[in-house]
């Protein structure tokens, strides 16, 4: 993800939906013109927000499904969609549009499966039901200008394997 962000002169503006502890943000956010980190746990974002204090990093505490989001060039949803159910994701797809680039990165099973299994919200991941998250499958049915794979980890703790895709819009 730095290399997508440092290509941009002058740079993106970033909503990071799903910040959690923010490691992963604090790498990312010196790549970026402004970077939006938001969560739906509020004792977090209080926490974020007295231990981060530079200028162009900012924290909401939202829930990305039901809330208007942030404006910004480019989102990314990091291993969050895998823990919703599919009517949360249909919510949260709809915003999608708003943004230029989109980047998600979803845990999902090696080979074959059936992408967008129905959980309940909070309970596991689909990896359990040999399916993931494929927001241009049914019933999400997101429309890209363009989609790339950016990255695919296999994870041999839990297996399957972690994908990044950037999409277009």
């Amino acid at each position: 993800m730095t290399n997508f962000l440092s290509a941009f002169e002058p740079p993106l503006v970033v909503c990071d939906l799903g910040c959690g502890d923010f490691n992963v943000g604090k790498q990312l956010a010196p790549f970026t013109r402004h970077y939006i980190a938001v969560d739906i746990v509020h004792d977090l974002i209080d926490i974020h927000q007295k231990n981060n204090t530079k200028e162009h990093i900012s924290f909401q505490c939202l829930d990305i499904a039901k809330d208007e989001l942030p404006k910004a060039d480019c989102a990314i949803l990091r291993q969050v969609l895998q823990h919703l159910s599919n009517e949360e994701i249909e919510a949260i797809v709809s915003k999608l549009y708003a943004y230029k680039y989109v980047l998600v990165t979803e845990h999902v099973p090696i080979g074959d499966f059936t992408p967008n299994k129905d959980i309940i919200s909070g309970q596991g991941i689909r990896l359990r039901k040999n399916s993931g998250v494929h927001l241009m499958a049914a019933p999400f049915n997101l429309k890209a200008r363009a989609v790339h794979k950016m990255s695919s980890v296999p994870d041999l703790e839990y297996g399957g394997c972690i994908e990044t895709l950037l999409y277009t819009f």
